[in-house]
């Protein structure tokens, strides 16, 4: 692998498309928009970024962007950047301000997405990846095979302490292996962190004395980082198995102090992901922006999940679900667990199985479990059942026959 940083773009410009990748890599490196003095060969030579590959892939009529130079007609390029790691070093933050800096505003361009990255393994020295993953998070919840079943808190907010371990107690009895807070419910006078977490964790360490198994649950404590850092101890002391964290609420300096200190599995939140997505012609692909995420310690990361109540369509949701997979580096692929929600029901599992090809997921449903029509036993149940059939590769409704709980969601939500 190169020892050079290297990022993937999707550009569309009025110009010449050498021209405005030559502008990027001199607007992200030692370049400007004028000579100065001290630009010199040598230095440029040790120091600027290089365009390393450039392929026109069409022409449009309209710009996707406003507010820049305009033209007759806009090209859509893919573009190669690389960066000698002598600018940054292995800084995730830099490396964040490099490869995602200044090129959204450049007048040159009426679009620009950042696709991918590729980094040198001196930042797989730097930083720790996730602590879990995986195998850990499998080996805290009980689940060998298969995906954790999992559900959210509905209400997202509204309930008090007592509620929330009340619904998680019920959800426990019903045989769910992972429940989390909504990225809505944090610290707020309604449910105080504390309060919540020690409600929870006495349901949930009663239920696992009973039956020897302890359900996930993943606690948001975002905030500050010393009040992150507070609440993980908390947590620890209260035998709590896994921590939330809202990754653009905290920022990557916020996630980093804290995926430090952390004992506890990381569940990384993506809310605000369509701010930097949604436009087609602007932004991140999933693949580059998780990959930063990961290497920072993101145990478990959210992907959307298929037919989604989102804009997101299948396609990118299945390649975000691949891409937490894909190793970075063969002796530490820091890979992430993906984390399928948002309008899930028995009714996805098959699809989804097919085209990620594996059960290594957690496959949360909230109104898929809560408002299965014979209860949310019967939402866990069938949602389990229904992954069963995936596996089996046996047709749902076939395996339905048998198995009231997957009929019944099947015949609500299908």
């Amino acid at each position: 692998m190169s020892e050079r940083i290297e990022a993937d773009y999707l550009i569309e410009t009025p110009v010449d498309p050498a021209k405005a990748a030559e502008a990027m890599a001199g607007e992200q490196s030692s370049g400007t928009f004028v000579s100065v003095p001290g630009e010199t060969p040598e230095l440029r030579e040790r120091s600027a970024a290089r365009v390393e590959a450039l392929e026109v892939v069409g022409e449009v009529a309209e710009p996707s962007l406003g507010g820049g130079t305009t033209g007759e007609r806009y090209t859509r390029a893919k573009v190669t950047l690389s960066w000698p790691m002598g600018n940054i070093g292995p800084s995730i933050p830099n490396l964040v301000a490099t490869v995602a800096g200044n090129l959204f505003e450049l007048r040159q361009f009426s679009g620009l997405r950042l696709r991918d990255i590729r980094l040198p393994r001196a930042f797989g020295e730097a930083y720790t990846g996730p602590k879990f993953g995986i195998e850990g998070t499998r080996r805290l919840s009980g689940v060998e095979s298969g995906p954790l079943i999992g559900t959210i808190v509905k209400p997202s907010v509204g309930f008090g302490p007592e509620q929330t371990a009340a619904l998680a107690g019920d959800l426990a009895t019903a045989g769910i292996d992972f429940i989390k807070d909504d990225e809505l419910q944090s610290d707020g006078p309604n449910c105080p962190f504390d309060e919540r977490a020690r409600a929870v964790m006495r349901v949930l360490n009663d239920h696992a004395e009973k039956t020897g198994k302890k359900v996930m649950f993943a606690f948001n404590l975002t905030g500050e980082v010393d009040e992150m850092r507070r609440r993980h101890d908390l947590l620890l002391e209260l035998g709590a198995t896994c921590a939330m964290v809202s990754l653009n609420s905290v920022g990557f300096a916020g996630f980093l102090a804290f995926s430090r200190h952390s004992e506890l599995p990381i569940h990384a939140h993506r809310c605000g992901w369509g701010y930097l997505s949604r436009a087609d012609m602007l932004g991140w692909d999933y693949a580059a922006w998780s990959k930063l995420w990961r290497l920072a310690g993101a145990d478990h990361m959210h992907v959307n999940g298929l037919r989604n109540k989102f804009s997101e369509g299948d396609d990118s949701v299945v390649a975000s679900a691949l891409s937490v997979g894909t190793p970075m580096w063969d002796d530490k692929p820091s890979v992430a667990m993906p984390v399928f929600s948002s309008g899930q029901t028995a009714v996805q599992a098959a699809e989804t199985y097919a085209r990620v090809g594996h059960a290594d997921c957690i496959h949360a449903a909230g109104g898929g479990i809560m408002a299965h029509p014979d209860g949310p036993a019967a939402g866990v149940a069938s949602l389990r059942e229904a992954w069963e059939a995936a596996v089996s590769g046996v047709p749902a409704a076939y395996y339905a026959a048998t198995r009231p709980a997957l009929k019944g969601a099947l015949e609500a939500f299908g």
